[in-house]
């Protein structure tokens, strides 16, 4: 009984994978020049993940291992106050990466306590006010467009932060613990 369980489980985790190569497939038999144009394009990203994850993994063990809990509780915890919110925005500006880093990032800070709403800043900081992208924003829209498209950007990300851990409550947090727990 046991070992059916474990391979139902382990046939779940390959689900995306296999509904991935039933669509390939298809558009093979339908047209073969857009399929190889398809492989080609995810060819290209599962290379680009596989340079970049890595070292961000080892990054992450780095930070599982020097930050102690009590510290991310302290400065990003539910008593954190504007002092977590500030964190969040500025480790949200400094990174340069693709957004899909920033979540096992964002895991590991929750896993540690920090505060649902901070996640949110952090995350939406991250994909939409990252310092380089500000920097390119002011050279072609301008710096008063920077800064209040800025403004609006991480007041609504607050504002999200906010809503969300009010609207989830603790059923939604207790669950992302839980699987940020999983996924390390």
């Amino acid at each position: 009984m046991r070992d059916n369980q474990t391979l139902i489980l382990k046939l779940k985790k390959l689900r995306p994978l296999l509904i991935f190569l039933i669509i390939y497939s298809f558009l093979y038999f339908v047209s073969p020049l857009q399929a190889v144009r398809v492989y080609g394009i995810a060819y290209s990203y599962m290379l680009e993940i596989a340079l970049i994850v890595p070292p961000v993994f080892i990054l992450m063990g780095l930070f599982e291992i020097w930050i102690p809990k009590e510290l991310i509780q302290k400065y990003m915890g539910i008593d954190s106050g504007v002092k977590g919110i500030l964190l969040a925005f500025f480790f949200g500006t400094l990174p340069t990466g693709p957004v899909y880093i920033a979540f096992p990032i964002a895991s590991a800070l929750f896993r540690k306590g920090a505060r649902l709403s901070n996640m949110i800043v952090f995350l939406s900081v991250w994909a939409a006010a990252k310092l380089p992208q500000l920097m390119v924003e002011v050279k072609f829209l301008g710096a008063s467009f920077m800064a209040l498209r800025l403004l609006l950007t991480v007041t609504a990300a607050i504002a999200i932060g906010y809503l969300m851990e009010a609207v989830a409550g603790e059923e939604l947090s207790a669950e992302i613990k839980e699987r940020a727990a999983v996924a390390r």
